[in-house]
């Protein structure tokens, strides 16, 4: 009989053993994954912790009835977060499903996701309240973070250091989200935000808001390197390099990840929705269904920014991230139809060579 206690603290549930039970091969043990590197991860495991090998599937291992499945569940491989089962040599044999993950598009604008974290319940969007604040990029962590199925919370951090902390002009770009502002080195707010957190928390955020710092106030010690911003610019320098996962002291996970630049929607019309939700609602109130706000008579949004209850820069963001979200998503669609035809060609030629071989023999 397999004890789970020790991985209890990593996220191991009487809901999550219901779900993932049954589905791990004879001969293995579920284990989380803490942190990523390259082809091997650390692990907590049913026996402590630990490093497993994970070796990535390829194409012709997969095989061509698995390109569609593979395409949308290993948008990007391991990634932290994640349950997995692995057998006695410590290989990793199973991507058990995901519950849930913040993902964005790559980098480098391919049409592909890359998820940051895996099976996360709450997203801590951090953004320095000393800082520039930067509305559209807290408007774009939400759809990520709604689109995951976790529960956004805002925290405004560094509130000692800042003269005047806009809570009221956050609050107004994140509709059924919590807005809070905090400071990790004076411990304001801290007692509110820590009994908000449930399950796994992510913390994401650009570099030098004070994420790794937060971290480490939650955690209740020193685990995460820490770096101040530039003085010229006030911006941050890297310093969280892996995305690593970590017991809470009251219980529950979290983990902290590196400063993103560049925070690029990927299949997110569902985030977008919630995110603007107040937009939603406006425009279920125009004369037409297919109302385009562009002009047509009886537009509610047009109303509402004319009188002032909705600002121009919020509807332009809602029209600026359903469009990049559209574009990816038909990049995507287009990336997935070249894969199918690529795995068919390569079955059919297979075919050809079989028969040609056969022929040869007779």
């Amino acid at each position: 009989m397999v004890d789970y206690d020790l991985l209890v603290p990593y996220g191991w549930t009487e809901a999550v053993a219901n779900e993932y039970d049954s589905l791990i091969d004879d001969g293995c043990v579920p284990a989380r994954v803490i942190r990523m590197d390259r082809s091997e991860c650390d692990i907590a495991t049913p026996t402590g912790l630990s490093r497993a090998r994970c070796p990535r599937l390829n194409w012709s291992e997969r095989g061509p009835s698995a390109v569609t499945q593979a395409a949308s569940s290993e948008i990007s491989g391991l990634c932290t977060g994640d349950w997995v089962s692995i057998d006695a040599e410590l290989n990793v044999r199973q991507l058990l499903p995901r519950r849930g993950a913040i993902t964005r598009s790559a980098a480098d604008r391919r049409a592909q996701g890359q998820v940051l974290a895996a099976n996360v319940d709450t997203v801590l969007i951090c953004s320095a309240a000393d800082g520039d604040i930067g509305l559209g990029r807290i408007e774009r962590m939400l759809a990520l973070a709604w689109e995951s199925s976790a529960r956004p919370i805002v925290v405004l951090t560094k509130a000692d250091a800042a003269s005047d902390i806009p809570l009221d002009e956050v609050r107004a770009v994140a509709p059924g989200a919590v807005t809070l502002a905090v400071s990790a080195d004076t411990g304001f707010g801290l007692d509110v935000l820590t009994a908000m957190l449930d399950g796994t928390v992510a913390l994401i955020g650009p570099s030098g808001v004070g994420k790794s710092t937060l971290a480490n106030a939650l955690l209740g010690q020193e685990v995460f390197a820490t770096n101040g911003v530039r003085a010229v610019d006030k911006k941050g320098r890297h310093t969280t390099v892996h995305r690593e996962l970590r017991p809470l002291p009251g219980g529950g996970t979290l983990i902290d990840t590196p400063g993103l630049r560049g925070i690029g929607l990927w299949d997110a019309a569902e985030g977008i929705e919630k995110t603007f939700s107040d937009i939603e609602s406006i425009s279920a109130h125009c004369r037409f269904d297919d109302c385009a706000h562009n002009g047509e008579p009886g537009c509610a949004v047009r109303e509402a920014i004319d009188s002032g209850a909705l600002t121009q820069r919020r509807f332009d963001s809602y029209r600026k991230l359903e469009r990049e979200n559209a574009w990816m998503a038909a990049r995507s669609d287009k990336r997935l139809q070249a894969e199918r035809a690529k795995a068919w060609r390569d079955i059919h030629k297979q075919q050809r060579q079989f028969y040609r071989e056969r022929g040869s023999r007779r």
